[in-house]
C-alpha cells in the first residue's frame, strides 16, 4: 500500500492518478482510494474506521472491500454510491491523513507532497472546488496544519516532494 499524503491543493490526486496509470500500464492490478470519498468539512479525519473496516482490513485478508463515497451533489455531504475495491497488487491511498500514524504499519511506502505555500495551495483548491468553498478550504487548511504537526506525517515520509 502506497499512501500519498499532504495538504489540500498540493497535487496529491494528480500524482496518485499518474502513479496508478503507470502501474496499470505495466500490468499491475492497482486500486485507488481517496480520502476525499470519506472526509467532510465537519469531520476531516474522524472517518478512518470506515476505511479501515470497509477497505483496508478486507484487502489485507485477501477479500474485496467496499465503501460509500460521500455525495456532495446537494451541497451537504451524505452517503452516496457504493464503491467496490477488488484486491489489487498495489493499493494507492491518497489524500489528507492517508499516511497517518495509525496507518503507517500497514504501508509499504509513504509519499509526502507539500505543493508550495498555503496561499498557492488555497488558490489551486479554490480553482478546483469553486469560490463558494474558499472559507471552508481556509478553515480546512488551518485544521490540516495542526493535524500534520501533531501526526508527524511529513517527517515520517520515505519520499518528500515539493
Amino acid at each position: 500500500m502506497l499512501a500519498i499524503d499532504g495538504p489540500s491543493g498540493a497535487g496529491k490526486s494528480t500524482l496518485a492518478a499518474d502513479v496508478v496509470a503507470r502501474l496499470t500500464a505495466r500490468g499491475c492490478r492497482t486500486a485507488l482510494v481517496s480520502t476525499d470519498a470519506f472526509a467532510t468539512w465537519d469531520h476531516p479525519v474522524a472517518w478512518w474506521p470506515q476505511l479501515l473496516d470497509g477497505v483496508l482490513r478486507p484487502l489485507a485478508a485477501g477479500v474485496a472491500g467496499a465503501y460509500r463515497r460521500m455525495d456532495w451533489s446537494t451541497g451537504a455531504p451524505r452517503p452516496g454510491e457504493l464503491v467496490r475495491v477488488p484486491v489489487p497488487d498495489v493499493l494507492v491511498l491518497e489524500g489528507v491523513s492517508s499516511g497517518r500514524a495509525s496507518a503507517r504499519p500497514l504501508l509499504s511506502h509513504l509519499c509526502w507532497l507539500s505543493g508550495g505555500s498555503e496561499a498557492e495551495r488555497l488558490a489551486r483548491a479554490v480553482e478546483r472546488d469553486g469560490a463558494a468553498a474558499r472559507a471552508d478550504l481556509a478553515r480546512w487548511q488551518r485544521f490540516e496544519r495542526g493535524w500534520f504537526a501533531v501526526d508527524g506525517t511529513p517527517e515520517a515520509a520515505g519520499t518528500r516532494l515539493s
